[in-house]
């Protein structure tokens, strides 16, 4: 009888752990989604995470056109309503576009954006459109002699993003980057970058 009450006390205090540690886990989530349908797969709150892709476009007022592959980090935080997400992202990324035409060689070594978010979810699968702000270093160099600008001008674009864990999910996306014109005394011209990107990234929520 007495290894009967031990075994039933031993199970109720181990269910009463398992269900403890549940509501820790999912209850920390709970904040920050409204109306969120029951067992759906959450896109609220902060994110962490990393990217590449390939990025190719042109210089205002100059033959080149530098491409070239794309690595970088991104952040970002979402509220969701339902299957409405919005949220904000910023990413700060690496690049290898450049290109040599007869004296002139354009480069442009890193660039980021501060972007919203706005899209629609079923359940672990995200559409979205984005834009906002982009920045990034143009770099010119004639017969030896290298100038470089920093510009900011804006970026548009659109992806689809999926949960493949409760905390991991995989985006691919498509930005298109306009880095305004600036003057460069050693081309003798205004010369900016504009560029289309595509890229494939993965997220940490946490």
């Amino acid at each position: 009888m007495s290894r009967f009450v031990w075994g039933a006390l031993a199970l109720v205090a181990t269910g009463w752990t398992m269900s403890a540690r549940a509501a820790d886990l999912y209850g920390s989530r709970a904040p920050y989604t409204v109306n969120q349908p029951l067992n759906a797969y959450s896109w609220a709150g902060p994110y962490l995470g990393g990217n590449l892709g390939y990025g190719w476009g042109s210089v205002a007022n100059n033959p080149t056109k530098p491409s070239g592959f794309v690595g970088g980090v991104q952040a970002g935080y979402n509220w969701q309503n339902g299957g409405w997400v919005f949220g904000l992202e910023g990413d700060i990324q690496a690049t290898g576009a450049e290109e040599t035409f007869a004296p002139w060689k354009f480069s442009n070594p890193w660039f980021g954006t501060v972007r919203g978010r706005a899209g629609y979810a079923f359940n672990n699968i995200l559409f979205f459109g984005t834009g906002g702000l982009a920045f990034g270093e143009l770099r010119a160099t004639t017969f030896g002699v290298s100038e470089s600008h920093t510009n900011a001008g804006w970026t548009l674009g659109a992806g689809a993003e999926m949960g493949f864990a409760p905390n991991w999910s995989a985006k691919i996306e498509y930005l298109y980057v306009d880095l305004a014109n600036s003057n460069f005394v050693v081309t003798g011209a205004s010369n900016g970058y504009r560029f289309g990107l595509i890229r494939a990234g993965v997220n940490y929520r946490f």
